[in-house]
């Protein structure tokens, strides 16, 4: 036996006896104390062999006891600060598999037309923005959605013009793969009956002429004329996202997709200590800027680093609401189209096949059937293109972000490919309200499959993707573990066709946002489980979100979050002491 197994061994002799894990070679001894500990509530670890403890002790950032409050006190010294948690519950930190944080702390900054009710309400709130801005400005706003107008059509630039003729408009769907425009918009764009949208983007038509609806690449016809965010405005963005996540509880980010100008904006206020949560960045691509990131090769992939970015994030289809995913079978709802594929399958696969041999992770968003089992093929082909001995990184763990409607044929191939499907459990009881309409109810077997694709061996990264939805971890573990709409009605919400049998246990959504976050971005040997080695990162809610009844999971609230050992968002009543 060597020599390594057999001090594993003694260690976990002392655990038995003690109750304290001590940690591996390399970390703290704990005879010389810690530089925190928190007691005073319940913490579930995800760890299977010390599920629950009671007191938490970190040395450097890295956790050196996991355990009950006698064994925390032998790692209190003259200088730990000792931090009571005051009853609350802790988890692992939670980790947003697929955010746009730039979006979220933007989306203070924009005309906000989230919760609007009618057309009449969104006008009413675009007409307050046009008293407020000079003549021949642009109002940019973000977050309507018809679903549940009366009645549920798409705007138009004939409405916007009633309110606003002398401002150029553009207001995003909330799904980001639409927006309306005015016609000032489009007469600076230079958009007529005669333009042409580009690959992957729809200029919506009514009798020949547009309507000012533009989906997926055709915004940027109309986005290239708006003026870009300036450096400044890019880190205060970044910032107040980073800030926001961290009072709710959020300990790490996964962004989907990032400009290497962005990038490097963010990866400096991480080193900076201004953006404080741990950060997994991706680069947009196909392109020249990913393929940077393949030739200069990952950044900050070491054990215990608050940046990295080792991933390239592609769109190949558009948003279902939108209807710009790509469908099998065109839209129940509107049979002209089944959607859009945005990339040439030529162009992408030699993409991959360079990825696999740089040890580039690659996330792809896919959200309808067609782009899903596309991507799978696409994957498929590079895996057989690039054997294991010729690439970087032997298992590559790409991702498919969203993979919401699949065809029950094409679930089994994600375990089968390795590939894992990265998703926003919120997304279900949002999309749920129109999907019947969009699919009919025989394509909803295969929508928002949560339970189908973990039965089939998948680890789900879970996410919320904000902007888009709220970015409340709460709200997401409730929707995975209840699929149910608490927002709309007295009552929650599960019509027909929501299929909640596809609905996890708690503990699977626990996971989605703890341990297989981690794996989805490398970095499961020291995150995502509360255990001696691994990184002290914490989120802290008011109730225990895994026992109590369902209906008082949104009732909690963050109460603490900790990353690397230190608190970087407390509630008031959370107590504090030196000992």
């Amino acid at each position: 036996m060597s020599g390594f197994r057999l001090a594993g061994l003694l260690v976990a002799v002392v655990c038995l006896v003690t109750f304290a894990c001590v940690q591996p070679p390399g970390l703290p001894d704990p005879a010389d104390g810690a530089d925190v500990v928190f007691l005073g509530g319940r913490f579930y670890t995800c760890d299977d062999s010390n599920p629950e403890v009671s007191a938490i002790a970190a040395r450097d950032g890295w956790i050196v006891y996991a355990g009950d409050e006698a064994g925390a006190s032998d790692f209190i010294g003259a200088t730990t600060q000792v931090v009571d948690v005051a009853g609350a519950t802790g988890f692992p930190g939670f980790t947003d598999s697929h955010v746009h944080i730039e979006g979220v702390g933007k989306r203070e900054q924009l005309l906000d037309l989230r919760g609007t009710a009618s057309l009449g309400e969104l006008l009413q709130r675009l007409q307050q923005r046009v008293a407020e801005t000079p003549p021949g400005q642009w109002i940019i706003g973000r977050g309507w959605i018809e679903t549940f107008w009366e009645p549920a059509r798409f705007p138009t630039r004939f409405d916007l013009d009633a309110v606003s003729p002398q401002h150029p408009v553009f207001l995003w769907r909330i799904d980001g793969h639409c927006a309306i425009v005015n016609t000032k918009a489009l007469q600076l764009a230079g958009v007529d009956a005669s333009t042409v949208a580009p690959p992957g983007g729809e200029i919506l038509l009514k009798d020949g002429v547009p309507t000012g609806l533009l989906l997926d690449g055709a915004m940027g016809l109309v986005r290239r004329y708006m003026p870009p965010a300036t450096a400044a405005e890019m880190r205060a963005q970044l910032t107040q996202g980073a800030e926001t996540y961290g009072r709710r509880g959020w300990t790490g980010i996964q962004v989907a997709g990032h400009s290497w100008q962005q990038l490097s904006l963010l990866q400096e206020l991480c080193a900076a200590g201004t953006v404080r949560l741990r950060v997994c960045d991706a680069i947009y691509g196909p392109g020249s800027e990913a393929e940077r990131l393949i030739h200069n090769g990952a950044i900050g992939v070491a054990r215990g680093s608050m940046f990295a970015a080792r991933t390239i994030k592609i769109s190949y289809d558009g948003a279902l609401g939108s209807t710009g995913a790509a469908l099998l079978e065109p839209y129940s709802d509107r049979p002209d189209t089944s959607g859009l594929l945005q990339h040439d399958d030529a162009s992408l696969l030699r993409l991959l096949e360079l990825a696999l041999r740089g040890g580039i992770q690659v996330q792809v968003h896919a959200i309808g059937d067609r782009a899903n089992r596309r991507i799978l093929d696409l994957f498929e082909q590079a895996f057989a293109r690039v054997p294991v001995a010729e690439r970087r990184v032997a298992e590559p763990r790409w991702r498919v972000e969203h993979a919401q409607i699949l065809h029950p044929d094409d679930i089994p191939r994600f375990a089968q490919l390795g590939v894992i499907p990265s998703m926003q459990p919120s997304h279900a009881i949002t999309d749920l309200h129109f999907a019947p309409a969009r699919l009919g109810r025989g394509r909803l077997r295969g929508a928002y499959a949560w339970r189908a694709l973990i039965d089939s061996g998948c680890q789900i990264a879970g996410g919320t993707d904000a902007p888009v939805e709220a970015g409340d971890p709460l709200l997401e573990f409730y929707a995975a573990c209840v699929r149910k709409d608490p927002r709309v009605g007295p009552d929650p919400v599960s019509g027909p066709g929501w299929h909640r049998e596809q609905r996890v246990t708690r503990q699977e959504a626990l996971q989605m946002f703890t341990t297989w976050a981690a794996h989805a971005a490398f970095q499961e040997e020291w995150r995502g489980t509360i255990a001696v080695g691994k990184a002290c990162d914490l989120t802290l809610f008011s109730r225990d979100i895994m026992t109590v009844p369902e209906a008082d999971i949104l009732g909690a609230r963050c109460v603490m979050t900790v990353v690397d050992g230190a608190v970087i968002y407390r509630e008031a009543d959370a107590k504090t002491a030196a000992r």
